[in-house]
């Protein structure tokens, strides 16, 4: 059973022979139901920062389980990220070597016909040269030929201006 400062103030005690002083019994009992008063309303005051406090505990956690959730979700985000960066990086490295081997492979391409087509021109070349030689040797034995008959045209005319004239 719970005891109120109402009730220490309405506390009755029979008086006996030498008993205790009644005005001293009551002002002590006064004293007790201020004490019990002011405890009272300390205790209500305590409960109600108590509650609010509580209370503020909970949007605490609350809030720190937001906090948490969004550590993760960025945490996750973040892994995402470097992820798809490191993909994205794979990705242009991958590109970057197959235009390099394309590259490559062009230039060797070029390299294979020049070299190709500079046998041809030295092949050409010399095919020139042996058809030119071929060609000034036909000259020069028809000049010779031609030479000789123009000799021999002049011999025999020499030999008809000296039958002419003799």
């Amino acid at each position: 059973m719970t005891m109120t400062p109402l009730d220490i103030r309405q506390g009755q005690f029979r008086i006996r022979f030498r008993g205790f002083d009644v005005r001293e019994v009551d002002a002590f009992l006064e004293r007790v139901a201020e004490a019990m008063e002011a405890l009272i309303r300390e205790n209500q005051t305590l409960r109600t920062d108590m509650e609010r406090l509580q209370g503020k505990i909970r949007e605490f956690k609350d809030q720190e389980k937001t906090f948490q959730k969004a550590m993760v979700n960025a945490q996750e985000m973040l892994n995402t990220m470097k992820q798809n960066a490191e993909k994205e990086t794979d990705l242009i490295i991958s590109e970057a070597q197959m235009k390099a081997e394309k590259i490559l492979s062009s230039a060797d391409n070029r390299l294979y016909r020049l070299h190709n087509d500079i046998s041809e021109l030295k092949r050409q070349r010399m095919q020139l040269e042996v058809d030119l030689r071929t060609i000034l040797e036909a000259h020069t034995k028809l000049l010779d030929m031609s030479r000789e008959a123009m000799e021999s045209d002049e011999k025999a005319d020499e030999k008809l201006r000296f039958l002419k004239n003799s």
